[in-house]
């Protein structure tokens, strides 16, 4: 498997000039635990994950100051207080961004989530944001891997998940950016989060009827938004 076979492709990023609290709230509403910050044209500047923002003025967990800072240069605490004190995403976020190609193998992308010890990874494609595969992708891959290790593929996999997430986008009852969709031997493993019964069913439905699918499984989880005060 590669990076294009397991990434999520409908990504929530932000600009440059995000404020900071947007960007928490999306970290919070969405449950995810990282942003890509890209410019005008799609391309990866850096992204902000929950780490970047434990240190706030806002919250008192600003740096405080250490005997090792007697041995920092003015310019990491310069950096270190404009994180801390930062108002927009260009502030805070971390830069350059690591990223992976959509080639990439799933066996790289593992170990450089680990030894970078990141959450998740922009996958870009000439230098563009197309997809990012998180932890929890690299696990759903494990369990497709595993129940289908050492069957014949005799589909296309890679053009059956292209043919559910282009029909699924084109739903409008469908948040998109929630669902994510993995394919191996002609199986199609579905995830994500579902505001309703109906909801997930169409899914389901729209890989039951797409070409090529031999089995669906459905992982979807119905998720409701708290009613407003």
């Amino acid at each position: 498997m590669r990076a294009k076979d397991v990434m999520s492709l409908a990504v929530c990023t932000v600009t440059p000039d995000t404020p900071i609290n947007h960007i928490a709230m999306i970290l919070a509403d969405r449950e995810i635990s990282a942003v890509p910050v890209v410019d005008g044209q799609g391309r990866v500047l850096g992204i902000v994950s929950e780490g970047d923002l434990l240190r706030r003025v806002e919250l008192g967990t600003g740096p405080r100051a250490r005997w090792l800072d007697f041995f920092a240069s003015n310019e990491a605490m310069a950096r270190n207080f404009v994180k801390a004190n930062g108002r927009t995403a260009k502030d805070v976020m971390t830069e350059p961004a690591i990223t992976v190609e959509e080639q990439t193998d799933v066996v790289d992308i593992a170990e450089l989530l680990d030894t970078k010890r990141i959450k998740r990874v922009p996958v870009v494609r000439d230098g563009q944001l197309i997809g990012i595969v998180s932890r929890t992708d690299i696990v759903r891959a494990l369990i497709v891997a595993a129940k289908t290790w050492g069957r014949k593929r005799t589909v296309d996999d890679e053009a059956i998940r292209a043919a559910i997430v282009e029909t699924i986008g084109r739903q409008p009852f469908i948040e998109a950016d929630k669902i994510n969709v993995l394919v191996e031997g002609g199986e199609v493993h579905l995830w994500g989060h579902v505001q309703s019964a109906a909801e997930r069913s169409a899914i389901r439905v729209i890989a039951e009827n797409t070409r090529g699918v031999d089995s669906v499984v459905d992982n979807l989880s119905e998720w409701r938004m708290p009613a407003s005060v």
